[in-house]
């Protein structure tokens, strides 16, 4: 916090600011003893009728009362990243959306709208980058249209907590009712070091999702749009360890998903036998498949992460992997949500 040459806290943050990454502090409302102020930092989306609203990394808006503020500043737009690939947002937005690629989309001026049958959110979201060439309220409205025309709740999907994401636009989609549905995170590494953590032998890479990779994975029931999506990227590899007949016959162990794509490699679907788990298979699947990124000139990971998931995070900041940016996924109002 700011403190001033006497000593004191000072606000130094006014509505010309909105836009901007805060740190405030406030008097505490909890009333519990001891703790006489609460600290929230996150991106200042509005300031209005002396009330201000923070939108912080998780997607969380947080309203802050004028009168209870003790001190504020502007800090810098983005925690400097210790290790990792340097990336954009953007930049990341436009590989993910090309690993995990929707059967059908349309561009609504920066934004795009993708529709996949229902099969994922993010296959099923528009992706605003940039601006849709209408007021948000009509841009939205389209939004709706589209996605209603094909029978699917409409969805947005945002980023918060990097250079460049979209605090601002959560925070009106939360004022005009939107839902948010799900937060995770995209974590980014270097790829070498994922390729030397095991041999990888025993893992056979495919060119396709076949019935024994599918049926280790966990969404059953696949259907033909889910296929295309899952096989749609500029290079895509499927890994798979050999298993037991416990599961069935050709049941895999383990399995992997990864899309080659210039510089990156993204990793998903990574899945292991529950009484396999802890034998390195992950591991071993994903050395195999960085290793096969390598040969085709990637140098730089990426990967999704649910907020929730602490063995998968565990797992990941053990091959060097560190988060980047947080993503939503926000639901229009009484809609009914559709498969993760």
């Amino acid at each position: 916090m700011e403190i001033s040459a006497a000593g004191r806290l000072e606000v130094r943050i006014t509505a010309a600011d909105v836009g901007k990454r805060v740190s405030v502090r406030r008097l505490s409302d909890t009333g519990v003893a001891g703790e006489r102020f609460t600290d929230t930092v996150g991106v200042l989306t509005s300031w209005t009728d002396g009330v201000l609203l923070i939108t912080r990394k998780s997607g969380e808006s947080v309203r802050v009362a004028e009168s209870d503020l003790v001190a504020g500043k502007v800090v810098p737009a983005a925690p400097a990243r210790r290790r990792g690939p340097a990336a954009s947002y953007e930049e990341l937005a436009r590989v993910a959306a090309r690993a995990w690629p929707p059967v059908e989309s349309e561009r609504l001026g920066a934004w795009e709208l993708r529709a996949a049958g229902g099969f994922t959110r993010r296959a099923n979201s528009a992706l605003p980058l940039g601006d849709p060439g209408l007021p948000l309220d009509e841009a939205l409205t389209a939004v709706q249209r589209w996605y209603g025309e094909r029978g699917l709740p409409a969805y947005v999907q945002t980023a918060t907590g990097a250079a460049g994401t979209q605090e601002p636009l959560c925070a009106e989609l939360e004022r005009r009712g939107w839902v948010r549905e799900v937060t995770a995170e995209v974590w980014t590494g270097g790829l070498a070091p994922v390729a030397d953590l095991a041999e990888g032998t025993g893992v056979v890479l495919s060119r396709e999702a076949d019935e024994a990779w599918l049926a280790r994975y966990q969404r059953k029931g696949v259907s033909d749009v889910a296929l295309r999506v899952l096989g749609g990227g500029p290079s895509v590899w499927f890994a798979a360890v050999p298993g037991s007949d416990a599961d069935g016959p050709g049941v895999p162990a383990a399995i992997g998903r990864c899309v080659v794509d210039g510089r990156w490699a993204s990793f998903a679907a990574v899945e292991v036998d529950p009484a396999q788990r802890r034998r390195g298979l992950a591991t071993a699947v994903m050395a195999a498949l960085a290793r096969r990124a390598l040969d085709e000139g990637a140098s730089a990971a990426w990967l999704q992460v649910e907020t929730d998931n602490a063995g998968a995070r565990a797992l990941y900041a053990g091959m060097g992997f560190a988060a980047h940016h947080a993503y939503h996924h926000y639901r229009e109002p009484g809609a009914t949500g559709t498969d993760r």
